[in-house]
């Protein structure tokens, strides 16, 4: 056997054939760069696929790892918290003492037989009926400026400014708008009214008056879920609609109504809660004077003020019970079913 090569000469020109037999061809001058090179494959361990060795719990244990400080602080902050208000509501606990006196379900039973206790509630009935006020005003704005409309943005930006505002800010604000010969009053004098009734100080309008300065406030709220929901309506379904001959009306009813069913609902829920849960407009305002104390009130001066926090703890988790109740009763009468508008 033989071998032959060529090679460039000096001009770079191929050079002749040069012919090369076995015995003049030294193996032992071969290099470990001229022969073909071969991949070894690295063996994986046994265990989790394409993970290193040792590495396959620890990579199963790191999600939990990320989530354990923020389940730690919810179980520190709310749930602790919760227990140990249930605790504090079957005993006779003032705030002060070391001791606490097991009293079984006493704190209850004050809780629905005292009427100055349970009796609040009818107050929260105001900010219910206000709570619809706001529904309807906020979805009135959003269709109107769901569609194109001049200077949309400008009036969007209008109707959701209140409710970045601190409650307290606008207690403060409205306080002084309600106040006798306040603006309120200075406005109502350019129209002829010389003897505005006292708006906060009338047990028959305060309660209407902390209505209105909560519906002025969380109209944005509202407004910005209905909006959001409406423009994930397709537009394609409105022009259809359009061409069909549907009036405005009609567009609302079969289309805009049902698409934002969903949101209505959790309208509807934050609302009942919100009306239930009210503190600062009222305890800004008013203190709580003039028949405007709240649930909400009435367990914080129960509380601090009289010293009965065993019985300010039952009243809090009445009221917790009440708002699952009532979202409870609202999911069996209006259940959460997908809307197909197509």
């Amino acid at each position: 056997m033989s071998f032959s090569t060529a090679g460039p000469t000096g001009t770079g020109a191929p050079g002749p054939l040069v012919t090369v037999t076995p015995d003049e061809l030294d193996l032992d001058e071969i290099t470990d760069s001229d022969r073909p090179r071969r991949r070894r494959r690295r063996k994986r361990p046994a265990g989790a696929a394409g993970a290193p060795a040792g590495r396959g719990f620890l990579g199963q244990l790191t999600p939990y790892l990320f989530i354990a400080a923020a389940v730690g602080l919810l179980l520190l902050l709310t749930y602790l918290p919760a227990a140990n208000m249930l605790w504090y509501s079957v005993t006779d606990w003032d705030g002060l003492d070391l001791d606490k006196n097991f009293i079984g379900l006493e704190n209850y039973t004050d809780v629905f037989t005292n009427p100055q206790i349970f009796g609040v509630f009818f107050v929260s009935l105001y900010y219910f009926a206000g709570a619809f006020v706001q529904m309807a005003i906020a979805l009135y704005f959003a269709a109107l400026l769901s569609s194109s409309t001049r200077f949309s943005n400008f009036f969007r930006g209008v109707l959701f400014f209140p409710y970045l505002i601190n409650g307290v800010a606008i207690g403060f604000v409205f306080l002084y708008l309600f106040q006798p010969g306040g603006s309120l009053d200075t406005v109502l004098s350019w129209f002829g009214l010389t003897d505005p009734p006292q708006w906060l100080g009338d047990p028959n309008i305060a309660n209407f008056s902390l209505a209105g300065t909560s519906v002025w406030r969380y109209t944005g709220m509202n407004f910005v879920l209905f909006l959001g929901a409406m423009q994930s309506i397709p537009s394609e379904f409105y022009e259809a609609a359009e061409i069909d001959g549907a009036s405005k009306w009609q567009q609302f009813w079969a289309l805009t109504f049902p698409g934002i069913r969903r949101i209505i609902g959790l309208t509807f829920i934050l609302a009942v809660a919100g009306s239930l849960s009210v503190f600062e407009i009222p305890f800004i305002m008013t203190g709580g004077a003039n028949g405007t104390s709240t649930f909400v009130i009435q367990t914080l001066q129960t509380a601090f003020n009289f010293r009965q926090v065993g019985l300010a703890s039952a009243m809090a988790v009445v009221l917790l019970l009440i708002v699952l109740l009532v979202t409870w009763v609202q999911r069996k009468l209006f259940p959460d079913e997908k809307v197909d508008l197509s």
